[in-house]
């Protein structure tokens, strides 16, 4: 009987034949994302797009995003559930490029781990993959990296890119935004994907297990945490096609916080007063606040706090714009106006100006928070 040959790749710690069957595992989730501009299926080299359409745009502008997820890959890992970050991913890289007012064309990911398991590879694909589904974004390709010794063999982490297209006439920003303007808060579903270092340094400091039953929120730590982001994407760019003219910029309020995001859409010599009066943070801002010793107006910084998106619109055209809003199950209200002007030097407190390297408006929150819920 001829001898099995030697493989030393997979001596080294890379097993090929597990990133295959990974493919496998995850080809129907993909290719449920394909419409027919996407060409040549799964496992190229490259994925391919017909662009054709932008031929009937006037000024066609490519808007593009990148990102990863962060340390929330951290409780996924201790509870080994997979299945929801990549609808994290999509919300971290997607409803970026929505920010100009793009409409997503597609997307691409890489998934870095210690060990190639093939089922945990293709769950988080298929999180992915929803996720693109739900913003009408088509996964086009990927690469899973298997690296023994630089990772664990259960460590991983996902990263994305992705690209969208919108008329150069119809750009979203801070250019079109106007004394008097109104600024609607969009709800989030949790933490999203920011602050997770800070999340994970609280609990681990209380000592509380990701796996244990956490009574204020009917289920465990890692699944409260674990809480998809809320997508927007498809929801603005109907806001968008529906009420004209009403949305003026947008902001998602990512890493930094409410203020620092909404300053950098903007415009110089303008401010605003975010009113904390008109929401109540989530109650898992509340108790991970309360387990840290810490108040909601020290994280603020740090985590949304229940604001995933900010729109600033129309004075006039805000209640319809909250009304299409809501009709699609984002609750949305008003938490300031804009004002052009000097920003006020009255002790109520920190404005927030030039974020990420952008020179904009002036942002600070004001009061106190409700406390209903």
């Amino acid at each position: 009987m001829a001898e099995t040959p030697r493989n030393p790749y997979t001596e080294a710690g890379v097993d090929t034949a597990a990133g295959d069957l990974a493919v496998e595992l995850m080809k129907s989730a993909v290719r449920r994302t394909h419409g027919p501009e996407v060409l040549g299926g799964v496992g190229g080299f490259a994925g391919l797009f017909d662009a054709s359409a932008l031929l009937t745009m006037d000024k066609p502008l490519l808007a593009t995003s990148t990102d990863g997820v962060g340390t929330k890959v951290a409780i996924a890992q201790a509870i080994d559930v997979h299945d929801t970050i990549g609808q994290d991913l999509v919300g971290m890289v997607v409803d970026d490029i929505v920010v100009v007012g793009a409409k997503p064309l597609f997307m691409t990911d890489y998934i870095a781990c210690g060990k190639v398991v093939p089922e945990r590879i293709a769950d988080i694909v298929r999180g992915i993959a929803r996720g693109c589904e739900l913003t009408g974004t088509a996964l086009v390709g990927g690469e899973t990296a298997e690296h023994p010794g630089l990772l664990g063999v259960n460590d991983y982490d996902v990263a994305g890119a992705a690209t969208g297209v919108v008329e150069a006439g119809a750009v979203l920003g801070a250019e079109r935004v106007g004394d008097g303007d109104v600024v609607l808060a969009l709800a989030s579903s949790g933490p999203h994907s920011n602050g997770y270092s800070l999340i994970r340094h609280i609990v681990s400091r209380a000592g509380v297990a990701y796996g244990a039953d956490a009574p204020d929120f009917a289920r465990t730590w890692g699944e409260e945490l674990l809480e998809p982001t809320r997508l927007y994407t498809l929801p603005l760019l109907h806001l968008i096609e529906q009420v004209p003219g009403a949305v003026h910029s947008l902001s998602h309020v990512t890493g930094g916080g409410i203020a620092a995001n909404l300053a950098r859409v903007l415009p110089q010599g303008t401010w605003v007063d975010v009113d904390r009066s008109t929401w109540s943070p989530l109650p898992v801002f509340r108790v991970l606040a309360d387990l840290g010793g810490l108040r909601l107006e020290d994280t603020e910084g740090t985590w949304n706090l229940g604001i995933g998106f900010l729109a600033v619109v129309a004075a006039d055209r805000a209640g319809e714009a909250t009304a299409v809003l809501r009709a699609q199950g984002i609750d949305t209200w008003q938490v300031g106006v804009v004002r052009v002007g000097d920003a006020p030097d009255d002790g109520l407190g920190h404005f927030e100006q030039g974020a990420k390297g952008v020179d904009g408006g002036a942002v600070r929150l004001v009061g106190a928070y409700s406390s209903s819920n």
